[in-house]
């Protein structure tokens, strides 16, 4: 596990903060992929996709690293986004280290790629593996944790289509989609990725996975029926793909969580999209975006990796109380940011 040793090495939280129990989540450093550890106040575990595969195991022993940060022996759900390297890739490695309920995703891959078929099919080899067994998940399933609501909100090309029940701001007409343009028809698996809204008391945060623009826009236009949020894991990595200020703006987050690499998401149009939400305080990145320059970044301060090179492997830790409330710590330099309910 030498990739795992920098991973949230510097995460120092005061005993106090764990002492009621909050909600955790853990945005784990895979480098420009994907993975997202949720630790429910009973103690279950939802892993949202688990980075890439190869790398000598490096994704997977981070993942592994931030269970064992958060005292998880073991994951009780393994959600899987859609079919692309960077999201399933590293499910096998993952596997043979920790042990695995349940596997939950959108149903087969439809993408007729070498790449994909090669990763699906490593993930099917894999899927016997888990404890107990597998949930193909449709829209308006939720997953079984005590005490936290997960509610499946797109899944295999569909998406919701009745307002979100209980959610601030849900079925409101969304005056922006008279602007809205559509892309081209995205026939491939992040069309398809299964996104799911987290709710915790007042405290909710959604997470489409690699959801296009197309398909995020069917979620508020014409009207939005998912209502407002607290935190936005930005679609996409922060591609341009995805993200539309029709949709960003409409969920109006009061934080952002960019899972970004270095050159891979983060691209300047997205990234001034998601500030210029009304409402927005802050913009968390796992990498500096290199191309985006300083002007299309968000202070240092809220970035866990500043450097192209190297392997730093900082995450960035969550912790939501059912007020409302939230605290974002960053993993390579301590900072944490309180805010308060709304």
């Amino acid at each position: 596990m030498r990739y795992a040793a920098a991973l949230f090495a510097c995460l120092v939280v005061p005993t106090v903060l764990f002492a009621a129990k909050p909600l955790q989540v853990f945005f784990i450093d895979v480098e420009g992929g994907q993975s997202t550890l949720i630790v429910t106040p009973s103690h279950q575990s939802l892993l949202i996709d688990t980075g890439w595969r190869g790398y000598n195991g490096r994704d997977a022993d981070r993942i592994v690293a931030a269970a064992k940060k958060a005292g998880v022996k073991e994951l009780d759900y393994v959600l899987i986004t859609h079919f692309h390297r960077d999201h399933v890739g590293g499910v096998p490695q993952l596997a043979d280290r920790i042990k695995i309920g349940t596997f939950v995703d959108h149903g087969p891959n439809m993408e007729d790629s070498r790449v994909t078929r090669e990763d699906y099919a490593d993930y099917v080899k894999t899927l016997p593996k888990a404890l107990k067994g597998h949930i193909v998940a449709k829209v308006g399933d939720k997953i079984p944790l005590k005490g936290v609501d997960v509610q499946v909100v797109s899944s295999n090309g569909d998406t919701l289509k009745s307002p979100f029940e209980g959610a601030p701001g849900a079925g409101q007409p969304n005056p922006l989609c008279s602007t809205a343009k559509q892309h081209e028809v995205d026939t491939s698996e992040n069309a398809r990725s299964l996104g799911t809204v987290l709710t915790y008391g007042k405290f909710r945060m959604i997470d489409l996975g690699d959801l296009t623009w197309n398909k995020e826009l069917q979620l508020v236009c014409p009207n939005n029926l998912l209502g407002t949020v607290d935190v936005y894991v930005v679609s996409h990595h922060g591609t341009n793909l995805s993200g539309s200020p029709q949709f960003v703006h409409a969920i109006h987050p009061r934080v952002a969580i960019m899972g970004n690499g270095a050159r891979k998401g983060g691209n300047a149009d997205t990234w001034q999209i998601v500030r210029s939400s009304p409402g927005l305080e802050d913009i968390w990145q796992l990498h500096f975006a290199v191309e985006g320059g300083k002007q299309n970044n968000a202070p240092d301060t809220f970035i866990a990796n500043l450097y192209e090179k190297g392997d730093e492997g900082n995450g960035i830790l969550l912790t939501a109380e059912p007020d409302g409330s939230f605290t974002v710590l960053n993993a390579r330099n301590k900072y944490r940011k309180s805010y308060p309910a709304k």
